[in-house]
């Protein structure tokens, strides 16, 4: 049985995630478990989730996978969250359902998921592309 669809496809807060993550060498965007997820070979950055433990749900956020010692400075932000399923294995939430989201933080956030999950030669092929 699939899972219900999450996620509002107008929601301009994830057009504004998806243009960001799709600009990736080699991203692309699928629907699973009722969320959009974006990947290379494997997920770097999923819209909406919700908090573990309690199941708070954040569906306006995105939930990337940072590098290791950036992950409990990141988690003691008041706008992260330890998502559910995925906080064990190392990533983060981040609400962005308050108006002073700092998109360039997004981008940097998706940046660093992006180099944490994607094959080398498309992290060598996203440095190549660097002004």
């Amino acid at each position: 049985m699939p899972h219900p669809i999450m996620f509002d496809e107008a929601d301009p807060l994830l057009a504004r995630v998806r243009s960001l993550a799709l600009a990736f060498p080699g991203a692309a965007e699928k629907i699973s478990h009722g969320r959009p997820f974006f990947h290379t070979k494997t997920a770097f950055a999923v819209y909406g989730g919700s908090a573990k433990p309690g199941g708070t749900p954040y569906p306006r956020s995105v939930i990337v996978k940072p590098e290791p010692e950036e992950r409990l400075a990141l988690l003691e932000e008041p706008y992260t969250y330890l998502p559910a399923y995925l906080g064990p294995a190392g990533w983060v939430g981040y609400d962005l359902d308050r108006d002073d989201v700092d998109w360039d933080e997004i981008g940097e956030l998706l940046d660093m998921s992006f180099r944490v999950t994607a094959p080398a030669t498309l992290v060598r092929e996203l440095d190549a592309s660097a002004p």
